[in-house]
């Protein structure tokens, strides 16, 4: 039951002052909200609130402080045995908190726990003195050889192994006094610190060892580690605290929790419960990731749980769409289940909420909600009778009554400093056929109301959720324990946001929408449909998510930098290499017979052997071959690799070739044309090395290929801040090639190939690609070669 406490917190620091804390502690205090909320209340149930000794204040402190919390219905107890003097030392109290984190919110019997903290157990200064003298001989010859640099701290250590209830005062006293009597005074001698050793440098080695990485953490290696199992689920999920002082901590009676792991047989289950009203993004990657990993690393299972409350917002194609990606992201749901599948038991459990007490129907407008809210008023009909509400309940039911005319609220607190305590609405009237339960239902139940139960019903081990859900722990629970269900163990992570990026569901939408961006599937937004089309790996974001851990840090931005070198590392491993040219420029070869293919061997991996055939393709070598554009130009430099004029570059798996003329187009200023001579014999090393590609035959065009390259959708590195956040568009996040040359094994690539178009980066064949032309985009660049600090 909650408890009373009738202390104004903003009288706190006076009170932590008569309690006997110093007046920095005090201040201190009051800036840690939930240390000043705990120590009220042990205030309280010591019933001290007009002050106590210092000694007493001290001890109620550090039960505000260190009190299991899986325990917390015990606190008031151990508060009187401190102001009963009952337990009067650290010691003792420290066996306390031992005594009540081993049995938790279970009853237990006063011999036991009063053995257990010594309480009534008077040890005299005879005996202290008896047990001092004793460790000090069986340590003599050690102490006269260190005299004063004797380690005191270990001899109270074993005074309190063998005198755990010793008043630590007394003890002090007794060391000093017979350390004073073994070695007589302090000398000159004693207050010398001690010469530190030099370290002897090692020997030079002639070859330097190379350096060891640091050792990953444990968390590090597995993220998992930080989420209990069920079996620990009894103790106190959370504090809610009242308006009127009173303290609900909810938790699982070991009978709940029996009936529970009986149902699971012990494993962990969790649930991924997106709303089916739009299509999943990156951050969706990071919630699978948490969900799905952690029943995975447990051995459990995950359900894929529909959200589906709002009828008006739910399509087939958002619902198909999130089955086929979790299983594209390396997903296996335990079971596909849907929040309609549950409608008829949160009926009656809304039904049971209102015979409690705790629910009653409203009757104020939208408007008149949310200005009772600001106000923290109470609504009009809060106090209406329980079998008022339960009549007009059923008339909701029947569709008797208005949309927009009735709801269900649960009566919560609209006094809270939380303000997802207002009140919450459980049950709205809406006249809408839902996508899955057709016509059977004329109200649905809210996500507040929903939500929790759900998660109950489904009997789910851990619930987790991104940090902006946090204040909604306090009605999670709060609605848990009005109906005695059984409650999860919750948990927040920080969500996942990245730069030059807008995840909000209504800004999507609008880039959609509005034709900013061509579909969801468009491969600059970051849904998870787009990064596919863009030709990212699942692994690569799953690697991407891992990489940046579990933590519960907010309002972090995470540089898309990081998740493109996870993409590369991924593409480096599952991508071959092939050539192609973006903007070609004709290089005709003077000295090779015109009609002459030579084929010559590439590689499609790096490391490619060149007696293993399947690593290899051909590519033909004819008079004629493309070169970038970019590749050349009329003024040579030290620092330039491409070819110039008399300058010689190497072709990828092929002939170094020289400049020797440059045909310029009618305005004498445009390259049109270079003239080159190749060295059949490899005979010259130049260090430029280019890719191109080459006519198969004698005036056939090489294979001609669209390709699109995408580049950040904005230009600032958090475009969800400004006010024209449209403005910040990049007008070059899209630039399309529609006739690019590209060797002919790429004819053969279908949907979902990737590749490493040498020196341009990774590519992925589109959905736009026709039997007549194919269409490349790129996913991601060799190296990052964008401006930090975007615009």
């Amino acid at each position: 039951m909650p408890t009373k406490s009738p202390v104004n917190p903003e009288n706190a620091v006076e009170l932590f002052l008569k309690i006997g804390l110093d007046e920095r502690v005090a201040h201190n205090t009051v800036a840690n909200n939930k240390v000043t909320n705990n120590l009220l209340a042990v205030i309280n149930e010591a019933g001290v609130t007009d002050g106590c000794n210092r000694t007493t204040g001290n001890l109620l402190y550090t039960v505000a402080t260190k009190f299991p919390s899986n325990a917390l219905v015990h606190r008031p107890v151990l508060a009187e045995y401190v102001v009963s003097s009952k337990i009067k030392t650290p010691a003792q109290l420290e066996a306390a908190f031992t005594f009540f984190s081993d049995i938790g919110p279970e009853k237990f019997s006063s011999n036991d726990f009063e053995k257990a903290c010594g309480v009534g157990v008077e040890v005299s200064n005879e005996e202290i003195e008896h047990t001092v003298g004793e460790i000090l001989e069986e340590s003599k010859a050690t102490i006269l050889e260190q005299r004063y640099k004797t380690n005191v701290g270990d001899l109270f250590r074993r005074v309190r192994e063998r005198q755990p209830w010793a008043d630590p005062r007394i003890v002090k006293q007794v060391v000093d006094t017979k350390l004073r009597e073994l070695l007589g005074e302090r000398t000159a001698a004693d207050d010398e610190k001690p010469v530190k050793k030099k370290k002897e440098k090692p020997a030079k080695v002639e070859e330097q060892a190379a350096v060891t990485p640091a050792q990953p953490t444990e968390e590090d290696l597995n993220p998992f580690l930080i989420f209990p199992s069920p079996e620990e689920n009894l103790k106190v999920h959370t504090e809610v605290f009242f308006s009127d002082g009173s303290v609900l901590r909810p938790y699982n009676s070991r009978e709940i929790l029996e009936k529970h792991l009986k149902v699971t047989g012990g494993k962990v289950f969790t649930r991924f419960p997106p709303e089916p009203n739009g299509y999943l993004h990156i951050g969706h990657a990071k919630a699978m990731f948490v969900d799905f990993g952690l029943a995975k690393d447990r051995g459990g299972n995950c359900y894929l749980r529909y959200d589906d409350t709002n009828p008006e917002a739910e399509k087939k194609e958002y619902i198909d769409h999130i089955e086929e990606i979790v299983r594209w992201m390396g997903w296996e749901p335990f079971k596909i289940t849907y929040t309609s599948d549950y409608f008829q038991d949160l009926y009656d459990l809304a039904v049971e909420l209102i015979r409690r007490g705790h629910a009653y129907v409203d009757h104020q407008t939208a408007d008149e909600i949310k200005e009772y809210r600001e106000k923290k008023m109470n609504s009009p009909w809060r106090d209406r009778p329980v079998k008022e509400s339960l009549k007009l309940f059923k008339e909701m039911r029947r569709g008797m009554i208005e949309e927009g005319k009735a709801t269900l609220r649960m009566k919560q607190d609209m006094q809270s400093d939380n303000f997802n305590m207002y009140d919450l609405i459980a049950y709205r009237i809406k006249f809408t056929r839902h996508p899955k339960a057709g016509d059977k239902w004329c109200i649905y139940p809210s996500y507040d109301y929903a939500h929790c139960i759900v998660d109950s019903l489904e009997n789910v081990t851990h619930s987790l959720c991104t940090l902006e859900f946090e204040t909604r722990r306090a009605s999670y629970y709060w609605l848990l324990h009005a109906l005695g269900q059984y409650m999860p163990y919750v948990w927040e992570y920080s969500r996942l946001n990245v730069t030059n990026t807008v995840m909000s569901k209504r800004k999507l939408n609008r880039l959609v929408t509005e034709k900013y961006v061509d579909g969801w599937d468009d491969p600059r937004l970051m849904t998870l449909a787009g990064l596919r089309r863009r030709g990212v790996a699942p692994t690569a974001i799953n690697a991407f998510v891992r990489g940046i851990g579990i933590t519960r840090s907010d309002n972090s931005l995470i540089r898309v930098d990081r998740f493109e070198y996870h993409i590369r590392e991924e593409l480096n491993k599952i991508a071959a290499r092939t050539l192609v040219v973006l903007h070609p420029l004709k290089v005709v070869i003077t000295n090779l017979e015109a009609g002459k293919v030579i084929e010559l061997d590439a590689k499609k991996w790096p490391d490619a052997q060149t007696n293993d055939n399947s690593a290899l393709y051909k590519v033909p070598f004819s008079n004629v071959v493309y070169i970038e554009s970019s590749d050349f130009r009329m003024k040579d430099s030290k620092d330039y690799y491409g070819l110039a004029p008399g300058k010689s570059v190497l072709l990828r798996y092929g002939y170094p070739i020289k400049c020797t003329d440059v045909i310029f187009g009618p305005d004498n200023e445009t390259v049109v044309e270079i003239r080159a001579e190749y060295d059949p014999e490899k005979k010259t090393k130049p260090k430029g090395v280019l890719h191109w590609v080459a006519e198969p035959s004698p005036g056939v065009d090489p294979l001609k290929v669209e390709v699109r390259l995408f580049d950040r959708l904005f230009l600032s590195e958090n475009p969800a801040e400004l006010d024209d956040w449209l403005g910040d568009l990049n007008s070059n996040s899209k630039i399309v090639i529609p006739e690019a040359y590209a060797v002919s094994i790429l004819r053969n690539a279908v949907l979902g190939d990737r590749f490493q178009f040498e020196r341009l980066g990774y590519f992925a064949v589109d959905k736009d690609s026709t039997a007549e032309k194919l269409v490349f985009n790129r996913t991601v660049t060799l190296r990052d070669s964008y401006v930090k600090g975007g615009k």
